[in-house]
Parts: C-alpha cells; structure tokens; sequence
C-alpha cells in the first residue's frame, strides 16, 4: 500500500511538473520557478508573491509588479499575512502580498474552474493562514482553489491629500483592493500552469471579503478578471456619509482625505514621508479611527454602488448572495432597550420610529425581533437589494439564500430566540468542520457537505445545481426565492421582506439631497 500512495504521488507530481520541463512539485510562474507540496491527491503552493513588497516608499502605493527570484522558490508554507493589531497564525508583515494554490490537477491542460477566496476581518484584519481557510477540501471537489492576501487596516486603506498628488490617477485610498485585483491579474496569467481555467473564475468572501466580492463587481478594473461571484455576508449598496455605521461605511474621497490627515497629526506626522519613516508596528492600526475602509475614489470604485447597479454600470456575471439568520448576535445593537432605541435614533433620524416598528422590540429584552435591524442594515437589504437589482438590470443568473444552522434550545433558554450569528457560515463553506468535536452534530456534516456543493457547482457551471442536491432555482424580482440553508435545506420568501421594504424606504432617503444633507 505504501509503494502504491508512493507511485501515485510521484506520477502526479511528474505529471503536473512534466508540461514545462520541471521536477515534480515544481511550476514556472511570473518571478521565477516554485516547489509546492506534493500528496497523493492535491499539489498545495503557500505563500507564492504576487506582488513586489509593499514596504518603504511603496507603502500606500498600488501594487507593483513581483520582483524575479534567482533558482527555485519554496512555497510549501504560508507567508506572514498583512501587518494589523490580531495576531495570525502565520505572523503578520507589511511584506504581506502572497497567494495560495490547492489544485487537484494531474496535468496543466485540465482547464479545471478556479474559485478564490478573499477573506473577511473588517478590512482590519485577516490572512489567508487561518486554518478555517485551508482549501484542501473544496479543491478535492473539483476546482483550483486560490486564497489572496490583501493589506488591511490603516495600511491598506489610508487616504491624504499628499497621496492622492502623488498618484497618477489623483486618488488614495483602496490599496488592499488593488492588492486583491492584482492576485486576479496574477491568476489570469499563471493559473493555467497549475491546471486551471482562466476564463472560470469565481470569487468568493464572507464579511469584508463579502463587501470586497460586492466591490469587484462594481469595479471597471476587474472587466473579464471574474466569471462568477459568491458574498457570503457582504454587499456595499449604502450611500457614503461622514460618520459611518455597518451598512453605511463609504466615504468619499474627499472625507477619506480629511480622515488621513487627522490621522496623521495623531501620530505626529507632518507628512506622508514622514509617515513611511515609521515602522508599521508604531502606527496605530484598527478600526474606529479612519482610514481602514475602502472609500468611493472615483478610480477603484467609481460612485455609490447602488446607482451604478441601477444604471448596470458594473461585471454582468452570476452571482450566489446570502447572509446568516442573527447577524445582530455578532453587533452590538444595544444591551438595553433604551439604549438600543436611542442607537436607532442616533442612526437612522427620522426614520427611527418607523424601523423600531417594523422591527420591534419585546418587553425589556432587545430580541431577535431587534436585533434583525441591525442584520439587515448591515447585510440583509445589502444581499436583497444587490439581488433585486442585477435582477432588474443584468442579464446574469442571481441565486439567494439564507443560512440558518444552529443548536436547538429549549423555550426557557436565555439562547432560546439565537440564531445563527456572523461567520459561522465559513468553516460550512470551506467543509472544515471537525467530525471529532463534541458539538459537531450529524446535520452540520450534512448541511456542510451540501454547502461545499453547492459553491464548487457554482465555480463549475454558473449555477449551483446538480444531481446531488435539492435543486436552486433563479432569484428574480416576480416570484424572489430564496435557498434556506440548515438543517432541512428548502426553499422559501426573502426573509422579513416587509421590514426589508421599511429599511429600503430609509435608504432611498439617504440617497435624496435632503438625506444626504442630513448624513454630513
């Protein structure tokens, strides 16, 4: 059995080396020749640059172009992910852009659809290194998986006048974006040597990695780099203000602009030459203090998404969208009833008395009821209206759903009205879950396996579909259907559609002079 696992390794190894000449395990790619990790099944690449290193005056610059490496590169395992204030299993560096390869192919000629996934964090955090991002099993399913590294927080968001002069194009900001559309170039050029199929790529994200799903869709810098696209959690169809809230976090760049240079006379910094004399672990990094959010430029991100989508001003391709049943678990909307009424006031102005009725609060608890405000502002009217629009205005396939898998709780559990809370969908999607923990139950096997499907029949075909599971039908505006993802997979309506059209009242609001006005 031993010779046999051992033969079969080297035969694919050989096989996938053998199209440019090479030793087993090894790819010539943009930069030079890479040695990956050869098993009996997959041949796995780590931390393969796509990118020059974004450090000294490349700080706050677009990404350049890989710099050659002399003899043969080792990517067996994850480089450093980008500089923030979590600390990711594989380290963090500013010298942070790098991707990752799963390929099941056997030889380079195979044309097998690559699904790539942008990771989540707030656009504050993250890396490609978590092990709930290991791609091994989605690729085991028939598609080249790739996972992009992209800059995160101050350093990958800032925006300042003295920036915006020094590019080309006059706009700051959005680099981590450029990080992302740059492992897109990168694939469209190398991919084929592992294997896969230029022409069928499929992003996919959850949270930031979600909104940055939702802004490559926007975006003219990404024409003919996507095929299909997966959100899970994600959409930017807000309006930009200055004091921004989950939903509502665009900026424009003018605001970006003002936001950087605050945050450079907080760090003592009278310019930006000054800013890149200090090391990246000096600079304060976060949320909650500007600058670590992608803004409408203009350039990366033309206008509000939601006008482009109206115009159709954005890549026509198929997309699958949803979002988890209690988002509002993961985001404080208020531990008290007061204070969450006033939290909607202070949000939403006059449109507060209209919400807290469509989504009401019971007596002395911030229920489920509630806490459904802030899912839906955040990322249920996001995923919905995306849904409603590229309906109206594209020609694409548009596949929504609803994921609700979580622990049954009796009636008189504080837990009882839970649901299920941000990110747990990721470890469902990537068929990470483990057998061997307590509270994996049978039906998250299940609803994992069918998910798993579900994205790599996407990657596949431009829909979910197959003889495997329950069939998906198409979203579309006359009869909006919706996959329920849990423990009995089944169609059904949009999820609280009434108090959808309510939120959908205020941000039409938002998008008049007088909203906009009163958003400053």
């Amino acid at each position: 059995m031993r010779q046999t696992n051992f033969l079969l390794i080297a035969m694919l190894a050989l096989s996938l080396g053998a199209c440019s000449k090479l030793q087993p395990g090894q790819v010539q790619v943009e930069g030079g020749i890479i040695q990956g990790t050869v098993t009996e099944d997959l041949c796995i690449y780590k931390g393969i640059p796509f990118a020059a290193p974004p450090v000294g005056d490349l700080r706050w610059k677009a990404p350049q172009p890989v710099e050659n490496w002399e003899g043969v590169k080792q990517t067996t395992e994850y480089a450093p992910a980008p500089f923030q204030g979590g600390n990711p299993p594989s380290g963090k560096s500013e010298d942070c852009l790098y991707l990752n390869v799963w390929t099941p192919a056997k030889s380079a000629n195979e044309k097998i659809p690559v699904l790539v996934w942008i990771y989540g964090g707030g656009f504050s955090f993250g890396s490609t290194s978590e092990p709930v991002h290991n791609g091994e099993h989605l690729a085991r399913k028939g598609v080249v998986l790739v996972s992009i590294a992209y800059r995160v927080g101050q350093l990958g968001f800032l925006a300042h006048p003295e920036l915006s002069a020094e590019n080309p194009n006059k706009v700051s900001g959005n680099y981590g974006l450029l990080d992302q559309i740059a492992g897109l170039q990168w694939i469209q050029k190398n991919i084929a040597a592992f294997g896969g199929d230029p022409n069928k790529v499929t992003i996919f994200g959850e949270s930031a990695g979600g909104i940055s799903v939702s802004m490559l869709c926007a975006s003219p810098l990404t024409n003919g780099l996507i095929h299909g696209a997966i959100s899970q959690s994600g959409g930017s169809f807000g309006p930009t203000r200055s004091t921004t809230f989950p939903g509502e976090n665009m900026k424009t760049l003018q605001q970006a602009e003002q936001a950087g240079i605050e945050y450079a006379q907080k760090v003592g910094a009278a310019s930006i030459a000054d800013l890149r004399k200090i090391e990246a672990d000096k600079l304060p990094m976060g949320m909650g203090m500007g600058g670590a959010w992608p803004i409408v430029d203009g350039f990366v991100i033309p206008d509000d998404q939601h006008k482009l989508y109206e115009a159709g001003n954005y890549n026509d391709v198929p997309v699958l969208i949803g979002y988890n049943s209690d988002e509002g678990l993961s985001f404080s909307p208020g531990r008290t009833p007061e204070e969450f009424v006033e939290n909607v006031k202070r949000r939403f102005g006059s449109y507060a008395d209209s919400l807290l009725q469509a989504y009401p609060l019971a007596d002395n608890e911030v229920k489920r009821s509630a806490r459904n405000l802030m899912r839906d502002a955040a990322f249920g009217w996001h995923t919905w209206t995306w849904a409603s629009l590229q309906a109206k205005t594209g020609k694409s396939k548009v596949f929504l759903y609803y994921f609700d898998q979580h622990p049954e709780r009796p009636e008189d559990s504080p837990q009882a009205d839970h649901g299920t809370p941000h990110g747990v969908d990721v470890p469902y999607v990537f068929m990470n879950l483990d057998p061997a923990n307590p509270n994996t139950t049978k039906s998250d096997l299940e609803i994992s396996q069918i998910m798993g499907t579900y994205w790599t029949n996407f990657a596949k075909y431009g829909h979910p579909n197959s003889d495997e599971v329950l069939e998906w039908p198409v979203f579309n505006n006359e009869n909006p259907q919706v996959m329920y993802l849990g423990p009995t997979p089944h169609i059904g309506s949009v999820p609280d559609e009434e108090s959808l059209k309510v939120l959908d009242s205020y941000f039409e609001w938002r998008r008049t002079p007088e909203g906009a006005e009163w958003a400053k």
